[in-house]
């Protein structure tokens, strides 16, 4: 299966691998999307060292990719938050963070032909009662490929 798919991520301080994995499985399983599809996790350069993210990451075996706050905000997203802009400087980052970096997959400085990059899932909020942290998770798509039946 191509790997096509960024996972955009946005996560308060502290929050574990097991609840961003978790709202990945559940995001997956609920639009039936394959995870073997998933090129890699993106994200706001203030994460870079988000123990739970790095985690995740090595454990699955993904790149992280980071943008700053000031080109995940030149990104046109369905769902800017004002409270995340006043936060982190950006209305957007997990579907920013998926959008730029499915972008960057589709058109490789190599190829002739562009491929389209679509925000396939939006932003959804994940937390668990009774753990810390919460994740903001977005999906994009970087090709025109199907990522279902897996």
């Amino acid at each position: 299966m191509q790997q096509v798919l960024w996972v955009g991520i946005g996560c308060k301080r502290g929050t574990s691998w097991q609840l961003i994995d978790w709202a990945i499985e559940q995001v997956f399983q609920e639009n039936q999307l394959c995870q073997s599809a998933i090129a890699g996790i993106a994200t706001i350069d203030t994460k870079a060292s988000e123990v739970g993210l790095i985690e995740l990451c090595n454990l699955r075996n993904l790149p992280l990719k980071t943008f700053s706050a000031q080109i995940l905000r030149s990104v046109c997203v369905p769902n800017p938050a004002i409270i995340t802009d006043y936060k982190v400087g950006t209305p957007s980052v997990a579907e920013a963070a998926a959008i730029l970096a499915a972008n960057l997959t589709a058109s490789p400085f190599n190829s002739t032909e562009a491929l389209e990059v679509k925000l396939l899932l939006p932003k959804q909020i994940f937390q668990l009662q009774g753990q810390s942290g919460a994740v903001t998770l977005a999906v994009a798509q970087a090709s025109n490929m199907n990522i279902t039946n897996c």
